[in-house]
């Protein structure tokens, strides 16, 4: 099971985090800065997996990560994940990430963090591997993306409605509206302001 997910770059600046497990805020803080010195302390000629710190759990988890370029992305999972099944799955994880953002970067997950946790829970949820085919994510980001687009018109709709009646120049409220064989006739009692 995955416990952590993480994302710094270089420096050690955090730039994506999501624990499957409750922990303080403070104790999230000590896992970050232990993994970063963990992982960026290796070479780059070793292999991309080694116990976890005394903090993640010691010998019973692992660190699995990959760097590029200036972020490393770094999992830590129980031994019951397979560390080449893990690797795979950061491959996966970024090669998304990529064709989404197009060249992502680490700008692309500081400034569109909704839309990286978006992607990851359509391969990670809860700790859980659920989809790790690159093109089946690809296609509900693209589905999500519709939506949203879809969605934009209607919420502005009633800002604009109501923008609409308020620049209305009207003297006084019709008191009969005659539209073909339908008569209406309005009350004297609505407001004529809003």
């Amino acid at each position: 099971m995955i416990k952590a997910i993480l994302v710094f770059n270089n420096h050690g600046k955090p730039r994506f985090i999501r624990f499957y497990q409750h922990l303080p805020e403070d104790t999230q803080q000590q896992i970050i800065r232990e993994t970063f010195h963990l992982v960026s302390k290796r070479d780059d000629n070793v292999c991309n997996f080694l116990e976890g710190g005394s903090l993640i759990g010691g010998s019973d988890y692992k660190l699995i990560y990959r760097h590029y370029a200036t972020l490393y992305f770094v999992f830590c999972v129980d031994s019951s994940e397979s560390e080449l099944g893990i690797l795979d799955l950061i491959q996966v994880f970024v090669e998304t990430l990529d064709k989404c953002f197009e060249n992502v970067c680490e700008l692309d997950l500081i400034f569109n963090v909704d839309k990286v946790h978006y992607i990851l829970h359509e391969m990670v949820m809860g700790g859980m591997v659920l989809e790790t085919n690159m093109n089946e994510v690809i296609a509900q980001v693209e589905a999500q993306n519709k939506l949203e687009k879809s969605e934009s018109g209607f919420s502005a709709a009633p800002a604009r409605a109501v923008s609409a009646v308020k620049s209305m120049n009207l003297p006084e409220l019709p008191r009969n509206i005659n539209i073909g064989d339908l008569n209406i006739k309005v009350p004297t009692s609505l407001p004529l302001s809003m």
